[in-house]
């Protein structure tokens, strides 16, 4: 038994090795997703362009823009002389914000009284425009303050400016809020649900269109022999793949585990065995392998959009949060990023733990029992 299977597998491996597409599909792919999504996919918005328009030229004037340039999300880039050149520098995307400094704004400082000036955004993109605009209070805001404490300052009163509640806050987990460092776990649940459902069901279909699956049928290799030996292979690229995008993750991106590394294994394994059980799925579904590429892609969307990959799910409507819960990709991103991240153990994760053992025990008992009648 243990001869026939062994055989199977390394049967498996030559084809993989042997096809050039397959080999860049598995080990290749998975590299420029991690670099493409650790980079590119991130909410940290920076260097936001700003363009001034300073109508007073007074040193309270340059104090407030030196108090926006020092701040990394904006990026001093423009200073105008009319509103007309504010204008045309936002509506032709050179500049992003715009800040409006009235003529007498020194004098309001100096004088005691409260100065007004404008922060004109662009909000044809939210997710600029909303940090910008959260930026852009609290850098006015801190000001503010510091003006106040000037003001009492030079009056001897400096003593009576006490707040009347001190909020100190403390970020756990991601201190310096990195975006990569919440992206590069999920990356594990993506490129192992993609790989292993797209290989798992294209390598069968690729063997029914060859006509090889009949030669398979015809051996003394039983249907659990059989599926076992064609997933085999798979199982272990895709713990290849992890321990890839885990290494680079540190090398590159300083993400390391905080947690268990046998058990993120361990869980991956279990995830696994959900995604092989969906190729083989499609494998008793799709004619061709075109056919095979566009079902696993059908399968992949709702998982990136609907599994917290990208969106918060409370951000969600009900009814797309209540279809979420059918998504496995979303109790793994929950598994990856609570052990790479936080450091979570079983007690904490029990209940991912059990969704996914369900799935994995229903959808690969429906893909093998369906299987078994394909083959019969």
């Amino acid at each position: 038994m243990f001869q026939r299977l062994f055989s199977l597998i390394r049967k498996e491996f030559i084809q993989i090795v042997r096809d050039p597409r397959t080999l860049a599909i598995t080990f290749v792919l998975p590299v420029v997703m991690l670099f493409l999504l650790g980079f590119a996919a991130t909410n940290d918005v920076r260097n936001i362009a700003l363009v001034v328009y300073d109508q007073d030229h007074s040193p309270s004037s340059r104090r407030l823009i030196d108090a926006y340039r020092a701040a990394d999300y904006f990026q001093l880039a423009y200073v105008v002389s009319s509103e007309e050149e504010m204008r045309t520098l936002i509506d032709n995307n050179s500049a992003r914000a715009g800040l409006v400094i009235p003529p007498d704004y020194g004098d309001q400082v100096n004088g005691w009284k409260p100065a007004t000036v404008a922060f004109v955004l662009d909000g044809s993109d939210p997710t600029v425009a909303s940090t910008a605009l959260a930026a852009a209070t609290l850098i006015g805001q801190a000001l503010s303050t510091e003006l106040s404490v000037d003001r009492l300052e030079r009056r001897g009163m400096s003593s009576t400016l006490q707040q009347a509640i001190d909020v100190r806050t403390q970020v756990w987990y991601n201190p310096g809020l990195l975006s990569a460092l919440y992206m590069i776990p999920a990356m594990i649940g993506m490129i192992l649900q993609y790989q292993s459902t797209m290989l798992t069901a294209t390598s069968i279909v690729r063997e029914r269109e060859r006509g090889t699956i009949e030669q398979l049928i015809v051996t003394p290799l039983r249907s659990w022999e059989l599926i076992i030996g064609k997933l085999t292979p798979y199982v272990i690229i895709a713990f290849i793949n992890t321990l890839e995008i885990l290494a680079i993750g540190f090398l590159v991106f300083n993400v390391t585990v905080a947690g268990s590394l046998p058990l993120l294994l361990l869980l991956t394994g279990l995830f696994l065995v959900t995604t092989l059980g969906i190729g083989l799925l499609i494998s008793t579904i799709a004619s061709t392998q075109q056919e095979a590429m566009l079902t696993t892609m059908f399968t992949l969307l709702p998982s990136i959009f609907l599994s917290g990959f990208f969106f918060p799910l409370a951000a969600m409507p009900t009814w797309l949060q209540v279809i979420s819960y059918f998504i496995p990709l979303r109790y793994y991103l929950i598994i990856s990023r609570g052990i790479v991240i936080k450091g979570v153990g079983v007690p904490e994760l029990w209940p991912e733990i059990l969704a996914l053992t369900i799935f994995a025990v229903l959808v690969m008992s429906g893909a093998i029992a369906r299987f078994h009648k394909r083959l019969d």
